[in-house]
């Protein structure tokens, strides 16, 4: 890598992964080697929970999910993540639709998220959760329309509505309205 100090926490991490024991304190990164009598400097500690929302139902507590409820981190195909191995990827019982994140997993990043008061990942990983449900060309086609200049007004008022309608992802319909508004604001709309 060549920087010590991210070198360095990486190491810290693997170590902490290896030995099965994520840490419960917050995230430190280490901006330079301390004497043996001093704590190390850091720059960064990663927040406290500030949601007091009670609909949540998984909290910066329950994070790494992975570390702290591997059960809950379960693949499209509702394989476990224990499931997914070298040797059942060689022997071909695990298939790329088996390595995508599920829905329910996002949701519970979102809750993660939202708990820590980082509402925009939170709205985010909610409307990655409603893109598992549409299918990858449509993504793809979705994301060209929503390049300026590409995509009509009515073309995007369409693409909300087959959002809705046929995906559920009503999040993400409501972004689509959104773009909508500021392209039209901005005149950067397909004429």
């Amino acid at each position: 890598m060549g920087n010590p100090i991210i070198e360095q926490l990486v190491a810290q991490v693997t170590e902490q992964i290896r030995q099965g024991n994520a840490p419960d304190a917050p995230a430190t990164i280490v901006t330079s080697q301390p004497a043996p009598s001093q704590k190390p400097q850091s720059v960064y500690t990663a927040p406290k929970p500030v949601s007091k929302n009670p609909n949540l139902k998984y909290t910066v507590a329950d994070y790494p999910i992975m570390t702290k409820h591997p059960e809950l981190v379960i693949t499209p195909t509702n394989k476990n993540i224990t499931d997914i191995t070298l040797a059942n990827v060689d022997s071909g019982s695990v298939v790329n639709e088996d390595c995508r994140i599920s829905s329910q997993m996002l949701l519970t990043q979102a809750d993660v998220a939202a708990s820590a008061g980082k509402t925009q990942v939170a709205e985010n990983l909610a409307r990655a959760s409603e893109l598992t449900r549409v299918p990858d060309d449509v993504v793809i086609k979705m994301y060209d329309m929503l390049r300026p200049n590409r995509a009509t007004k009515q073309q995007l008022e369409d693409m909300a509505v087959e959002l809705e309608q046929k995906y559920n992802a009503l999040r993400c319909a409501k972004l689509v309205r959104e773009a909508l508004v500021v392209y039209e604001t901005r005149g950067i709309l397909l004429k």
